[in-house]
């Protein structure tokens, strides 16, 4: 009888676990490390979806959505969590997202100056920032102030690829929509500034901070980091006369097998106990402002007058020949 009894028991148990709701989350390697804000988001969320959260890395940004495609309708997400709005309209069009069905203002500045509610039905933003080269005040006296003066100089630098990486292809924006038809000589001129080229922000931020590059294509929040996490006022944001925004987004994938699960973690998405994480642990503006004031560690926002982003519904017509463009200059 004690050995029926805690089959029995062993049974049940097991029963129980097996009908804990899963929801699995596609994101970015550092959303998902340590010191990101994965570890906390996973354990606020848990605390109100009697569920489990599943994070699973699958390398950076504009990398999701080459997985998503190859994986298809068969793919185990439920949710993919750092697209950005320079690859949203590519992933409208994969038809593998379903509504989000939620109406929400976001405090996310926007460069057109148009005011309103967030009129994407498929993707929901979670944070934004600036892109910038980030350099080391006790290293670098010269600082360049523009692409031009970048490329005239021997500052050399770490870039992330377009193909995988959103900030890479934010780079390749924010050079197509500041110079135009001259973005390929632009680009011609900085080929020799580029040591290497990453799959990923993670890398390219590892390599700058080991000493292999002057500066490093990231966030104009990025000093925020060193100045808050490690007590490090040496580095900085190089200003120019313009910096592409990035505005993050997550989005419900249409097949998922928890919808109304993967519902509610959009709609938690919005809330302060997700955005109060973000400032410290994913080192971005919130996409809703949480009760707790940023940081001084901040960097100011860039004027409206510096701030550039392409609409997410002209990308496509601008990324192939920026691609192009791109891949000609260093590839010489």
């Amino acid at each position: 009888m004690k050995y029926l009894a805690l089959a029995a028991g062993t049974l049940m148990s097991t029963a129980a676990w097996a009908e804990t709701p899963v929801l699995t989350v596609y994101t970015y390697d550092s959303f998902v490390a340590d010191w990101g804000p994965g570890p906390q988001i996973e354990a606020a969320f848990e605390e109100t979806c009697d569920c489990d959260l599943k994070f699973v890395a699958a390398g950076d940004g504009a990398a999701l959505l080459a997985r998503l495609r190859l994986e298809g309708a068969r793919s185990d997400a439920d949710i993919v969590l750092g697209l950005d709005t320079n690859l949203t309209g590519a992933a409208a069009e994969s038809g593998l997202f379903a509504p989000h069905g939620q109406s929400v203002a976001p405090d996310v500045p926007n460069p057109s100056g148009e005011a309103g509610a967030w009129e994407d039905p498929l993707f929901l933003p979670y944070d934004w920032g600036y892109f910038a080269f980030i350099y080391d005040t006790e290293k670098l006296a010269d600082v360049p102030g523009s692409f031009e003066e970048l490329a005239a100089s021997d500052v050399s630098i770490v870039i992330q690829d377009p193909r995988s990486s959103t900030p890479g292809l934010g780079l390749l924006l924010w050079v197509k929509e500041q110079y135009g038809d001259e973005a390929g000589a632009i680009w011609e001129g900085l080929a020799d500034n580029v040591v290497t080229v990453t799959k990923g922000w993670s890398e390219a931020y590892g390599l700058f901070l080991e000493g292999e590059a002057d500066m490093v294509l990231s966030y104009t929040t990025s000093p925020a980091y060193h100045i808050v996490a490690e007590e490090d006022e040496s580095k900085a944001a190089a200003p120019f006369p313009s910096h592409y925004m990035q505005i993050e987004v997550a989005g419900k994938l249409a097949n998922s097998d928890q919808p109304e699960l993967a519902d509610k973690f959009l709609a938690f998405m919005t809330t302060d106990a997700f955005q109060s994480v973000i400032p410290t642990t994913n080192w971005m503006y919130p996409a809703f402002t949480p009760d707790e004031p940023l940081p001084d560690a901040f960097a100011k926002p860039i004027g409206p007058e510096q701030a550039r982003l392409i609409p997410a519904g002209d990308v496509a017509a601008i990324r192939e020949k920026a691609m192009a463009e791109w891949r000609a200059a260093l590839s010489k």
